[in-house]
């Protein structure tokens, strides 16, 4: 018992119910997804488990793990492709309307690749509720056919972006950050889409070649 401001606190170990209210992950612990399959597969730990239980340190730590580990990993990288498009001028905006149309000038055919006219608003709500890697597809696309010279072109278009929301001295030196970042964890996205039931004699094959290497 605590007491704080003069009313009585319980302090108790939170139930599963409990954790699944701020949970960040709770939205993807369906039975069809990768983390769902990985906590009953490999950790032998049903959703539902323990019922009507709170939660030991051993099984926390495990879930934890789980969570951290590559099945969970398509999520993540997704989120932060998400935060990458966030930071730039917003479509729509006197701002992002001329960005766009400056980045569509810099990148050419490219561009139309994650132009938000071609790319609409429903592709990014897909990817932050799920293992979504159609916008990984369009940003590698939009790399893969950049040349060096529109590369450069592009970099300064969203450096100068950036640059004003930042004490990072030098919008170019930020735009080549965007790029790398966006370039990066777009790759990461459509590696982690690899499930992990699809993967498993992959993996045990490469387990197994180089072991006896």
């Amino acid at each position: 018992m605590s007491r704080l401001a003069g009313k009585e606190i319980r302090l108790c170990t939170p139930t599963v119910t409990d954790l699944g209210e701020f949970v960040i992950v709770r939205r993807f612990l369906d039975d069809d997804g990768e983390l769902a399959q990985y906590l009953v597969q490999q950790l032998n730990t049903p959703l539902d488990w323990p019922a009507n239980g709170g939660l030991n340190t051993g099984q926390v730590a495990k879930i934890a793990s789980a969570a951290a580990c590559d099945a969970s990993y398509n999520q993540a990288a997704n989120g932060h492709l998400a935060d990458l498009f966030a930071v730039l001028p917003l479509p729509g905006t006197p701002e992002g309307n001329e960005f766009w149309v400056a980045l569509g000038d810099a990148g050419g055919d490219a561009a139309v690749y994650i132009d938000p006219g071609n790319m609409g608003g429903p592709s990014f709500d897909r990817l932050v509720r799920g293992n979504e890697a159609g916008i990984a597809d369009r940003v590698l696309s939009f790399f893969a056919e950049l040349d060096e010279q529109q590369r450069d072109a592009v970099t300064e278009v969203i450096g100068d972006a950036l640059a004003h929301d930042t004490l990072v001295a030098g919008g170019r030196y930020l735009g080549q950050l965007w790029l790398r970042d966006a370039e990066t964890t777009a790759w990461h996205v459509l590696l982690a889409r690899r499930r992990l039931h699809e993967t498993e004699d992959d993996r045990k094959r490469f387990l197994e070649a180089w072991g006896n290497a």
